[in-house]
C-alpha cells in the first residue's frame, strides 16, 4: 500500500517505519527540515527497549507534497497543527484516497471539512515514542493501538489498513477509545505541569484525588462508551491509576510527550485542541497552567501540580461550603521564594489584580476590577505564593452576612456557620483546600471563625501588614492578618510577607491567666470548662501560669463600639445616604446606627482611648503571653450580627486586641461533646508578634 505520512516525528515516524520495513511505499513528511534531509540522507532510525531497525524511504517539506495525493494519508501531527493539514489536503486526495488519522485529541471534527467524511478512517493508539533527533525516533513500548471507522462499521479498507500496521486491532467503538484517551491523556496534561515522571505523577498519593476528578469531569461528556487500555478502566479509576503507574514504569517513555514540548522543546502544546473544548473547571485549570509554562511566566515544577491539587480541593471541599467567591487560575507568581508551593486563599475584601473587590455584596462583585494587586498581594506573590482563590465574608466585614450571598459553612459541622467576617478563609483551610488564607480582623474577624473551625488565626500587631488596598471598616482598628492549619505555616508565611523574623521562646513559659474572662457569666460553661482544662495541662507540662486582672482589657468595651461606629460611619456615610439599597438590611441597620452616633460620643472615644490603651498593654509585662478564652460559645447555626444580644458578646475577649492592636492568636484546642471546636487565644506586647508566634507554636505541641 501506498502512504504518505504526514508529521513524521515521534509517533508518526515510529508508524511509517514499521509500515516501511513491511515493505509499504512509504513517504515521510514534516516540517522539520533536519529531520527531513537526516532521514534522505541515512534514513529514519528506530531505538529503544522494543527493537532497533533503519528504513530507508523518501522524506519532504510539507510544501513538497504534490497536487494530487494517492493511497492513504496518514495524518500524525500535533493535534493543534491539524488545522493546517487540513488546509493542505483539501481538493488533492485522488479519487479513491483517504486520510488515517493517529492523533491524539478529538480531531475528526477539523478534518472532515476539509475531506470528507467518507475519506476519514481514526486511529487510537497509546504507544510511547520520542523524536530523539533528526533521523531518530525511540519507541518505548507496545501499548494499545486501534483503528475504525467513525460509524462504527467494519469495513474492507480498516481491514486492509490493519493488516499492514503494527500492533493495531480493529474496533467498533473507536470514539470511544479517543474519549478514554482524552480522560487519560488530560491527566498526563495536569502531569506535565511537573517535573515528575507520568508514573510517579499518577503513583504519589496527594496527587491521586486530582487524577481521578479530572477523569471524572472528562468521561462525564463522552457521548459514547468510553474504552479502557493499557490498565486504564473507566468503570475502576482507582485501580487504573496503580495499573497505568505500573505501565508507565515500565516503559522507556518516562515523560510525557506533552512535557517534553513544554520542558525541553520549548513549544506549544496541543491544549487547544485536547483541552480547550472539554467542559469542566478543573482542565480549564491544567489549561490556563500549561499556557503560562508556555510564556514563560512559570516553570514544569511539583508546585504546580500541588496547585492543580488546591483547584481540585477548593472545588470537591470549598465550594459546598459556600467558602469560595472565585478562584484565580494560573495566577502569576514569583518563580522563587519562601513560599512557592504554598497555595494561598484571600479574603474578597482585598485587591487582587484583575478581580473586583467584592466585600461579601453582590453589586461590588460586578464591579470593576481591581487594576493592582494590595501590598499584601504583592508580598505573597513576590515571595512564591500562588494566590489562587477568593474567599467569601459578611459584607464589608461588618457582621453579618448579605441576604443574597449564602454564608460560609463550618467544615466540622456545615450545619453552623464559620463565623465572620473572614468566614469564607477559615472554612477553606478548616476543609484542607489549603494550609493559609488572607484574613482582615477588626473587632475578631480572623480569630472568632477560626475559633468556631478549629484552626489557627493570627492578628498580627497593627499595622504589621499593610491595609492598602483593603475595604476598611474602622481604619484604627483593622488588621490583615493569617489563618492556618498550623502556627508554624502562619510564622512561615508571615515571615515571607513581613519584616517578622521567627525566633525560638524561652525553656520556661510564664502566662498571664485571664481570669475575669475565664469568670465572666457571658461565656458558656462547657467552654470554660475546656479552658480551664487546657490550662491544667500547660500547667502539668510545666508552663507557669499567673492570674492577671483582665478588668482593663475590659475597659476597652468603653471606647470600641463608639470608635468603630465613628470610623464606619466616615467610610460609608456618603453611599449609605445616596444608595442605601446598596447594602443588606443587616449591614445597613448597623451603618445607620453608625451614622446616628453624635460626632462627640466618637471623639470622646478617641480622646479617651490612649490612656485606656496604655493601661491594657501594661498587662503582658511580666509573662510571654496573656491567656484566656477566644469566643463565649462555640459556632452558633448562623453569625449573629453585631447589633443583637449574640452579636454584641461575640468578639468581647478579641476586640480588646483591636484597640490595643497588641498581636493575638488562637490556637485550637479540641472540641466540645457535640464536636464543635473551641480554642485559646494568646496575646503578647504590641510589637512582640515573633515572639507570640514562637509561644503559641511551644504550646500548641503541648496541647497537642
Amino acid at each position: 500500500m501506498k502512504f504518505t505520512v504526514i508529521g513524521s516525528g515521534a509517533i508518526g515516524g515510529m508508524i511509517g517505519a514499521h509500515l516501511a520495513r513491511k515493505g509499504n511505499d512509504v513517504t515521510f513528511v514534516d516540517v522539520d527540515a533536519a529531520h527531513v534531509a537526516a532521514i534522505n540522507e541515512s534514513g529514519l532510525r528506530i531505538t529503544g527497549p522494543v527493537e532497533e531497525f533503519t528504513v530507508r524511504a523518501p522524506a519532504i517539506l510539507p510544501e513538497q507534497l504534490p497536487e494530487v495525493i494517492d493511497g492513504v494519508v496518514i495524518v500524525a501531527v500535533k493535534s493543534h497543527h491539524t488545522y493546517g493539514v487540513a488546509d493542505q489536503l483539501r481538493g488533492r486526495l485522488a479519487g479513491d484516497a483517504f486520510v488515517l488519522s493517529i492523533q491524539n485529541g478529538l480531531t475528526a471534527d477539523i478534518l472532515i471539512p476539509a475531506v470528507g467524511a467518507d475519506r476519514l478512517v481514526v486511529c487510537f493508539i497509546n504507544i510511547g515514542a520520542d523524536y530523539m533527533a533528526p533521523g531518530e525516533v525511540m519507541q518505548g513500548n507496545v501499548g494499545t493501538f486501534r483503528i475504525g471507522e467513525l460509524d462504527g462499521t467494519i469495513s474492507e479498507r480498516v481491514i486492509a489498513l490493519a493488516a499492514e500496521l503494527p500492533y493495531v486491532e480493529i474496533t467498533d467503538n473507536i470514539v470511544g477509545y479517543l474519549w478514554g484517551k482524552e480522560a487519560y491523556g488530560s491527566m498526563l496534561f495536569a502531569g506535565a505541569v511537573s517535573d515528575l515522571s507520568i508514573a510517579d505523577t499518577l503513583d504519589l498519593a496527594e496527587y491521586r484525588p486530582l487524577m481521578l476528578a479530572i477523569a471524572r469531569e472528562v468521561l462525564a461528556q463522552s457521548p459514547v462508551t468510553p474504552m479502557g487500555f493499557d490498565g486504564f478502566d473507566p468503570d475502576d479509576l482507582e485501580g487504573s491509576l496503580d495499573r497505568l503507574a505500573a505501565f508507565n514504569r515500565g516503559s522507556a517513555k518516562s515523560h510525557s510527550g506533552i512535557y517534553r514540548d513544554l520542558a525541553v522543546r520549548k513549544r506549544p502544546t496541543e491544549v487547544a485542541v485536547q483541552i480547550d473544548p472539554l467542559a469542566g473547571p478543573l482542565t480549564k485549570y491544567v489549561a490556563d497552567l500549561i499556557r503560562a509554562i508556555e510564556r514563560g511566566e512559570r516553570v514544569n515544577e511539583v508546585a504546580n501540580l500541588d496547585l492543580l491539587a488546591a483547584y481540585e480541593r477548593l472545588e470537591r471541599l470549598g465550594r459546598p461550603l459556600n467558602a469560595v467567591v472565585a478562584p484565580l487560575s494560573a495566577p502569576k507568581r514569583g518563580l522563587k521564594g519562601p513560599l512557592v508551593g504554598t497555595a494561598v486563599a484571600v479574603k474578597d475584601i482585598i485587591d487582587v489584580a484583575g478581580s473586583p473587590r467584592g466585600n461579601g455584596n453582590p453589586i461590588d462583585m460586578r464591579g470593576e476590577p481591581a487594576v493592582t494587586d494590595a501590598p499584601v498581594i504583592a508580598a505573597l506573590r513576590q515571595a512564591g505564593a500562588d494566590v489562587f482563590a477568593l474567599a467569601s465574608l459578611l459584607e464589608y466585614a461588618a457582621g453579618a452576612p448579605h441576604p443574597d450571598l449564602p454564608e460560609a459553612r463550618n467544615p466540622l459541622d456545615p450545619a453552623t456557620t464559620a463565623g465572620g467576617s473572614s468566614g469564607g478563609s477559615a472554612a477553606l483551610v478548616a476543609a484542607g483546600v489549603c494550609s493559609v488564607a488572607l484574613g482582615t480582623d477588626t473587632g475578631g474577624s480572623i480569630r472568632i471563625p477560626a475559633a468556631y473551625v478549629g484552626v489557627v488565626g493570627f492578628k498580627p500587631s497593627w499595622g504589621l501588614l499593610s491595609v492598602e488596598g483593603v475595604t476598611p471598616l474602622a481604619p484604627s482598628l483593622d488588621h490583615v492578618g493569617v489563618l492556618a492549619a498550623d502556627v508554624h505555616e502562619a510564622e512561615r508565611v508571615m515571615a515571607a510577607i513581613s519584616d517578622l523574623r521567627p525566633v525560638a521562646a524561652r525553656e520556661q513559659l510564664r502566662l498571664g491567666v485571664l481570669r475575669g474572662q475565664l469568670d465572666d457569666p457571658r461565656l458558656d460553661p462547657e467552654i470554660a470548662r475546656l479552658t480551664q482544662k487546657a490550662l491544667d495541662c500547660l500547667a502539668a507540662a510545666g508552663v507557669v501560669l499567673e492570674e492577671r486582672d483582665s478588668t482593663p482589657l475590659s475597659a476597652t468595651d468603653e471606647v470600641f463600639g463608639p470608635i468603630i461606629h465613628a470610623e464606619a460611619a466616615t467610610v460609608h456615610a456618603e453611599r449609605l445616604a445616596a444608595d442605601p439599597e446598596h447594602y443588606g438590611e443587616a449591614t445597613r441597620r448597623l451603618l445607620t446606627a453608625a451614622v446616628a452616633q453624635p460626632r462627640e460620643v466618637g471623639e470622646g472615644a478617641a480622646a479617651a482611648r490612649p490612656a485606656i490603651v496604655a493601661e491594657a498593654l501594661s498587662l503582658a509585662e511580666g509573662v510571654d503571653a496573656l491567656v484566656g478564652p477566644v469566643v463565649p460559645y462555640a459556632a452558633p447555626a448562623l453569625t449573629p450580627p453585631m447589633d443583637t444580644p449574640e452579636g454584641e458578646i461575640e468578639g468581647i475577649f478579641t476586640a480588646p486586641y483591636n484597640v490595643t492592636g497588641q498581636p493575638s492568636i488562637t490556637i485550637p484546642c479540641g472540641v466540645t461533646a457535640a464536636g464543635l471546636p473551641f480554642a485559646i487565644q494568646l496575646a503578647a506586647p504590641l510589637g512582640a508578634d515573633a515572639e507570640l508566634l514562637a509561644v503559641a507554636a511551644r504550646i500548641e505541641a503541648l496541647l497537642a
